[in-house]
């Protein structure tokens, strides 16, 4: 699920002068969600080992995300140079502040993941990874970011 993009209402301000607020694709994050979802059935599938070594590099990328913004991400990039350039133009944009905090909720998880694998915690691990995997699907499939859902009762709740 998108929200329309409308600098004013994201930040309850115009943007300052000379630094415009760009919104993005809704279906780039949804793009990401897919290969999210991927990498996590495959931490899911691997042994513990394998796990927590794909499970960092999911963390690094949320951590990317959460940082950088998701337009700034590996995810994006294929995005934008595979899959873009064959779709018509979206028809609305995304303030990608959601997006990015949902990066952070997919981070916690799979931080707490990485805790739990080093520690030997594999069902702990698979828990966290399994919450994450259900975000991510939600998000790839039905295009509902639960995630930029929490970001917005969030925001509402601290107006």
């Amino acid at each position: 699920m998108s929200t329309t993009f409308d600098p004013a209402a994201s930040t309850g301000q115009a943007p300052a002068p000379g630094r415009a607020t760009a919104g993005i694709d809704p279906r780039g994050p949804q793009f990401a969600a897919s290969l999210t979802a991927v990498v996590l059935v495959a931490v899911l599938l691997l042994p513990p080992t394998a796990a927590l070594v794909l499970t960092a590099v999911q963390a690094a990328l949320f951590a990317l995300g959460a940082t950088r913004g998701v337009q700034r991400t590996p995810h994006a990039w294929l995005f934008k140079t595979l899959v873009r350039p064959r779709l018509s133009a979206p028809t609305e944009l995304e303030d990608p502040a959601p997006p990015r905090f949902a990066q952070a909720v997919g981070l916690g998880f799979t931080v707490v993941a990485l805790v739990a694998y080093a520690a030997g915690g594999i069902v702990v691990a698979q828990t966290a990874i399994g919450f994450a995997l259900v975000a991510a699907l939600l998000n790839a499939v039905f295009r509902f970011c639960l995630g930029c859902e929490m970001y917005l009762l969030f925001r509402r709740a601290a107006a």
